[in-house]
C-alpha cells in the first residue's frame, strides 16, 4: 500500500491466525495487553505532537518566505493584512502547540501521569499542523497546489497527525474524561 503522505514510513499490517500463547509466556496475564498499550500513549503522544508542531513550523517558514518574495500591487503579499494575519495565527498556534508538547514531555520525564496533557498536546498539534499547511497552501495560491513548492507535500503529510496515536476525536474524549474526573475529585 502507498500512503497519501509520510511516504518515508513504510506501513504494513500483520495478522495472527490461530495463534496460541502458552501461559508461561504471558507477561501480565490474558487481557492485560490493552491496558499496557493504552498506558504507552502517555509516552508516545508527546513526540507525535512534536512532529506535528515541526511540520506546522515548516509550513509557516515556507509561507513566510514565499509571502516576502511574492509581490502584488508592487508590495510583498506579507504586507497585506489578510496574509499577515494568517502568518500571525500560524505562529500563535505553533507556539501554543510547542508549549503543550513540551509540558507533556516534561511530565513524562518526571514520572508524572500526563494523560490529560499528552492528549491536549497531540490533539492541538495535529489540528494546527493541518490548519497551518492549509493556510500555507492558501498563501501560495495556485502555486501551493502543485509539486513545485513543498507545501503540497506538507499538506499530504499533515493528515496522519490527526489519526495515529488516537484520532483527534479520541483525544477529545480522553481530555473530557480526564477533565470531568479531576473536577469530580475537587468537588
Amino acid at each position: 500500500e502507498i500512503n497519501m503522505g509520510q511516504r518515508c514510513s513504510d506501513t504494513r499490517g500483520i495478522t495472527f491466525e490461530d495463534v496460541r500463547v502458552p501461559k508461561e509466556n504471558l507477561l501480565l496475564g490474558e487481557g492485560a495487553g490493552f491496558k499496557i498499550a493504552m498506558g504507552a500513549f502517555d509516552k508516545t503522544r508527546p513526540p507525535v505532537a512534536a512532529g506535528a508542531t515541526g511540520l506546522a513550523q515548516r509550513a509557516l517558514d515556507e509561507a513566510t518566505k514565499y509571502s516576502l518574495e511574492r509581490k502584488t500591487f508592487g508590495v510583498p503579499i506579507a504586507d497585506h493584512q489578510a496574509v499577515a494575519f494568517m502568518l500571525a495565527d500560524m505562529a500563535i498556534n505553533i507556539e501554543t502547540a510547542r508549549l503543550a508538547w513540551r509540558m507533556s514531555a516534561w511530565q513524562t520525564d518526571n514520572g508524572i501521569r500526563n494523560t490529560y496533557f499528552s492528549s491536549i498536546a497531540k490533539a492541538h498539534a495535529g489540528d494546527i499542523a493541518n490548519k497551518c499547511v492549509s493556510d500555507a497552501v492558501q498563501i501560495f495560491g495556485g502555486a501551493g497546489f502543485n509539486t513545485e513548492y513543498p507545501v503540497e507535500k506538507l499538506m499530504r503529510d499533515a493528515k496522519i497527525f490527526q489519526i495515529y496515536e488516537g484520532t483527534s476525536q479520541i483525544q477529545r474524549l480522553v481530555i473530557s474524561r480526564q477533565l470531568i474526573e479531576t473536577f469530580k475529585q475537587r468537588a
